[in-house]
Protein backbone atom coordinates (compact mmCIF):
# COMPACT_ATOMS: atom_id res chain seq x y z
CA UNK A 1 0.00 0.00 0.00
CA UNK A 2 1.15 3.41 -1.26
CA UNK A 3 0.48 6.95 0.96
CA UNK A 4 1.01 10.36 -1.09
CA UNK A 5 1.45 12.90 1.07
CA UNK A 6 1.03 16.71 -0.97
CA UNK A 7 1.36 19.92 0.34
CA UNK A 8 -0.97 22.13 -1.80
CA UNK A 9 0.29 24.03 -4.74
CA UNK A 10 1.18 27.86 -4.27
CA UNK A 11 -1.73 29.76 -3.38
CA UNK A 12 -2.57 33.87 -3.79
CA UNK A 13 -2.12 35.66 -0.89
CA UNK A 14 -5.14 36.40 1.62
CA UNK A 15 -4.64 40.05 0.31
CA UNK A 16 -5.07 39.61 -3.30
CA UNK A 17 -7.71 36.86 -2.24
CA UNK A 18 -9.28 36.16 1.25
CA UNK A 19 -10.43 32.10 -0.52
CA UNK A 20 -6.27 31.43 -1.19
CA UNK A 21 -7.22 30.34 -4.19
CA UNK A 22 -3.94 28.95 -6.17
CA UNK A 23 -1.96 31.24 -8.01
CA UNK A 24 -1.24 30.58 -11.93
CA UNK A 25 2.20 29.59 -10.59
CA UNK A 26 0.79 27.14 -8.34
CA UNK A 27 -1.60 25.56 -11.26
CA UNK A 28 1.22 25.40 -13.83
CA UNK A 29 3.51 23.45 -11.51
CA UNK A 30 1.06 21.30 -9.78
CA UNK A 31 -0.04 20.26 -13.35
CA UNK A 32 3.44 19.18 -13.82
CA UNK A 33 4.07 17.31 -11.32
CA UNK A 34 0.73 15.88 -12.18
CA UNK A 35 2.40 15.13 -15.61
CA UNK A 36 5.73 13.46 -13.74
CA UNK A 37 3.27 11.33 -11.62
CA UNK A 38 1.32 9.75 -14.86
CA UNK A 39 4.49 9.11 -16.79
CA UNK A 40 5.58 7.28 -13.73
CA UNK A 41 2.93 5.31 -14.16
CA UNK A 42 1.18 6.41 -10.76
CA UNK A 43 -2.50 5.75 -10.18
CA UNK A 44 -4.51 6.60 -7.38
CA UNK A 45 -8.35 5.58 -6.81
CA UNK A 46 -8.61 7.95 -4.06
CA UNK A 47 -8.12 11.39 -3.45
CA UNK A 48 -8.44 13.17 0.30
CA UNK A 49 -8.25 16.65 0.71
CA UNK A 50 -8.76 19.44 3.19
CA UNK A 51 -11.67 22.11 2.74
CA UNK A 52 -9.20 24.61 1.88
CA UNK A 53 -9.69 26.20 -2.05
CA UNK A 54 -5.99 25.50 -2.76
CA UNK A 55 -6.12 22.14 -1.69
CA UNK A 56 -9.86 21.65 -3.65
CA UNK A 57 -7.45 23.02 -6.42
CA UNK A 58 -4.68 20.62 -6.20
CA UNK A 59 -6.44 17.57 -5.61
CA UNK A 60 -8.48 18.42 -8.79
CA UNK A 61 -5.62 19.08 -11.07
CA UNK A 62 -3.93 15.74 -10.09
CA UNK A 63 -6.61 13.42 -10.14
CA UNK A 64 -7.10 14.66 -14.02
CA UNK A 65 -3.56 14.49 -14.65
CA UNK A 66 -3.11 10.65 -13.61
CA UNK A 67 -6.10 8.48 -13.08
CA UNK A 68 -9.32 10.25 -12.46
CA UNK A 69 -9.32 9.59 -9.16
CA UNK A 70 -12.44 9.73 -6.51
CA UNK A 71 -11.35 12.73 -4.42
CA UNK A 72 -13.03 13.50 -0.83
CA UNK A 73 -13.40 16.79 1.00
CA UNK A 74 -12.50 16.06 5.06
CA UNK A 75 -12.78 18.28 7.49
CA UNK A 76 -9.83 16.58 9.37
CA UNK A 77 -7.32 17.21 7.40
CA UNK A 78 -6.36 21.20 8.34
CA UNK A 79 -3.15 23.04 9.34
CA UNK A 80 -3.46 22.05 12.97
CA UNK A 81 -5.63 19.14 12.89
CA UNK A 82 -4.52 16.31 15.13
CA UNK A 83 -2.99 13.11 13.40
CA UNK A 84 -3.18 10.44 15.73
CA UNK A 85 -6.12 8.33 13.90
CA UNK A 86 -4.79 8.34 10.88
CA UNK A 87 -2.09 5.65 11.06
CA UNK A 88 -5.12 2.79 12.04
CA UNK A 89 -7.58 4.48 9.10
CA UNK A 90 -4.93 3.70 6.80
CA UNK A 91 -4.50 0.16 7.85
CA UNK A 92 -7.84 -0.37 7.62
CA UNK A 93 -8.61 0.93 3.89
CA UNK A 94 -5.48 -1.27 2.99
CA UNK A 95 -5.04 -0.01 -0.97
CA UNK A 96 -3.59 3.18 -2.02
CA UNK A 97 -4.05 7.14 -0.98
CA UNK A 98 -3.47 10.13 -1.55
CA UNK A 99 -3.60 13.13 0.70
CA UNK A 100 -3.74 17.12 -0.25
CA UNK A 101 -2.98 19.15 3.08
CA UNK A 102 -1.44 21.57 4.33
CA UNK A 103 1.31 22.38 6.49
CA UNK A 104 2.31 21.62 9.56
CA UNK A 105 -0.52 18.57 9.87
CA UNK A 106 1.70 16.49 6.75
CA UNK A 107 5.10 17.11 8.74
CA UNK A 108 3.24 15.65 11.83
CA UNK A 109 1.75 12.94 9.72
CA UNK A 110 5.02 11.64 8.35
CA UNK A 111 6.59 11.64 11.63
CA UNK A 112 3.94 9.70 13.53
CA UNK A 113 3.73 7.10 10.64
CA UNK A 114 7.56 6.61 10.32
CA UNK A 115 8.82 7.26 14.16
CA UNK A 116 5.65 6.51 16.47
CA UNK A 117 5.86 10.62 17.30
CA UNK A 118 4.56 13.44 15.42
CA UNK A 119 6.96 16.12 16.47
CA UNK A 120 9.86 15.24 13.86
CA UNK A 121 10.30 17.60 11.29
CA UNK A 122 11.54 14.34 8.71
CA UNK A 123 10.82 15.96 5.57
CA UNK A 124 10.83 19.43 4.07
CA UNK A 125 7.47 19.80 2.17
CA UNK A 126 7.47 22.31 -0.55
CA UNK A 127 4.75 23.52 -2.31
CA UNK A 128 3.05 20.71 -4.72
CA UNK A 129 5.79 18.48 -3.58
CA UNK A 130 4.90 14.85 -3.12
CA UNK A 131 5.82 12.28 -0.49
CA UNK A 132 5.46 8.64 -1.00
CA UNK A 133 5.27 6.13 1.97
CA UNK A 134 5.08 2.32 1.20
CA UNK A 135 3.81 0.14 3.44
CA UNK A 136 5.34 -3.10 4.73
CA UNK A 137 4.55 -4.41 8.22
CA UNK A 138 5.93 -0.89 8.76
CA UNK A 139 6.03 2.09 6.89
CA UNK A 140 8.91 3.88 5.10
CA UNK A 141 10.06 6.44 2.89
CA UNK A 142 9.72 4.99 -0.89
CA UNK A 143 10.38 8.17 -2.99
CA UNK A 144 9.84 12.30 -2.25
CA UNK A 145 9.15 14.42 -5.52
CA UNK A 146 9.50 18.58 -5.50
CA UNK A 147 9.28 20.77 -7.96
CA UNK A 148 12.60 21.62 -8.43
CA UNK A 149 13.91 18.31 -9.36
CA UNK A 150 11.37 17.94 -12.43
Amino acid sequence: MNLYLVQHGLALSEEKDSRKPLSPEGKDITQEIGKFLKAKGVKIERIWHSEKLRAIQTAQIISESTSYAKTEKRKDLNPLDPVDKFYTEFLKINRDLMIVGHLPFLQKLTSLLLTGSDNLELVSFRYSSVLCLEYQEKWKIAWFITPELI
